[in-house]
């Protein structure tokens, strides 16, 4: 019998002062069976950077689909405007995301990150609409801690830090702007 994923609910209060977006958010996510706690917590992490209030922002099937991103955003056409990976996406996957997408966000956290993104970033260099963006693995495991089927997260965003707080606890995360 194959594994199911787990539902969490999140209710995500964003104050990004950078961007001067407020706003809240109900967010229904399905976990992988093998997705962790710690991917979850940084998949919300990225929803709540991308957000707007325009509330196009969307997450997919994610690691159940081989052709979608984690996130994305699409206009009213179906065209994606922006493609939201999560974790080490192999250069392939990258390169077919920034011919497909407006803008392609790479949000990568763990040990071993550094040693992925030295390995292909001169594969990618001929895009142009790639980001990527590394989060600290001991902000994203704290991350993960604070996981549960049921959230209510604020996240306030000053001066490109990010304040995570939950009734679990509270966690600092400062991205790194790799590209």
């Amino acid at each position: 019998m194959a594994l199911r994923a787990t539902i969490y609910k999140a209710d995500l209060h964003i104050a990004d002062g950078d961007r001067h977006y407020y706003g809240s958010h109900s967010c229904t996510v399905a976990r992988h069976p093998s997705e962790t706690d710690e991917r979850l917590m940084v998949r919300l992490l990225a929803y709540a950077i991308n957000a707007d209030a325009e509330d196009t922002l969307a997450f997919t099937k994610g690691l159940s689909e081989a052709d979608e991103p984690d996130l994305w955003r699409k206009d009213l056409t179906g065209s994606i405007q922006t493609w939201i990976e999560i974790g080490q996406p192999d250069e392939r996957r990258l390169l077919k995301a920034c011919g497909r997408a407006d803008r392609v966000v790479v949000y990568c956290y763990g040990h071993a990150s550094d040693i992925w993104w030295n390995g292909i970033r001169n594969k990618l260099e001929r895009t142009r609409n790639l980001n990527v963006v590394y989060f600290p693995s001991t902000a994203t495991q704290e991350l993960g801690r604070l996981a549960q089927r049921t959230m209510d997260l604020h996240v306030n965003v000053q001066d490109g830090e990010l304040y995570v707080t939950a009734p679990g606890g509270e966690v600092t995360v400062s991205p790194q702007i790799w590209r």
